[in-house]
């Protein structure tokens, strides 16, 4: 039997997930969690398998760090990703988090079951859309920091506020934005973000 935990900020979307996980007769629901404290408390008492872990979990820690906490454990559970977000900066940070796989909210029951499965394993599961964005990664790859500059951008820090968020020079922000822009092939702060957007690199500013 694999035993699995689910978290997710949405009681309603737990609720959907439990009854399709235990409708399934080597898979067995052991608890839920709706936040990073809960989930860290929830995988010591019960040591699940498999974590299905959504990314956005509201005001706290989201589930990129929540899975890196979890990995840092002893006898760290298998943690597979489960949310509506495909931007390559999220992808990314799951992965580079320890998650094994990641799938897409949109799909289908036997695509959930089977990643659930192949990540008790300890295979990397990649929902079809997701693998095939890192494959399509086209032209000059942006690098972790860059990513990271870009979505600040889309806030709109300048980049004197860029380089204290960062705790890097001034000039260091605007040698990283030189590249963003040749890479991205723009000229602009706004046109950066917008090809940022479009290419899913970075989510648009909520």
């Amino acid at each position: 039997m694999i035993r699995v935990a689910l978290v997710d900020d949405h009681p309603v979307v737990r609720a959907g997930m439990r009854a399709l996980v235990e409708g399934q007769e080597d898979l067995s629901v052991v608890g839920e969690a709706s936040d990073a404290h809960s989930a860290e408390q929830l995988v010591a008492a019960v040591r699940p398998d498999v974590v299905l872990m959504d990314l956005n979990l509201g005001t706290g820690p989201g589930g990129a760090e929540v899975t890196a906490r979890l990995r840092a454990l002893p006898e760290p559970p298998h943690v597979l990703v489960l949310t509506t977000y495909d931007t390559e900066a999220d992808i990314m940070s799951a992965i580079d988090a320890g998650a094994s796989g990641y799938l897409l909210k949109d799909a289908p029951p036997e695509d959930l079951f089977r990643a659930i499965r192949g990540t008790a394993r300890g295979e990397t599961v990649l929902a079809p859309a997701v693998a095939a964005r890192l494959v399509r990664r086209s032209g000059p790859t942006l690098t972790e920091r860059e990513v990271e500059i870009l979505g600040l951008l889309a806030t709109g820090l300048s980049n004197r506020e860029m380089a204290r968020k960062l705790f890097v020079s001034e000039a260091t922000v605007k040698s990283h934005l030189a590249h963003i822009y040749t890479k991205l092939e723009v000229d602009t702060r706004a046109g950066a973000v917008a090809r940022a957007i479009e290419q899913r690199i970075i989510r648009p500013p909520s």
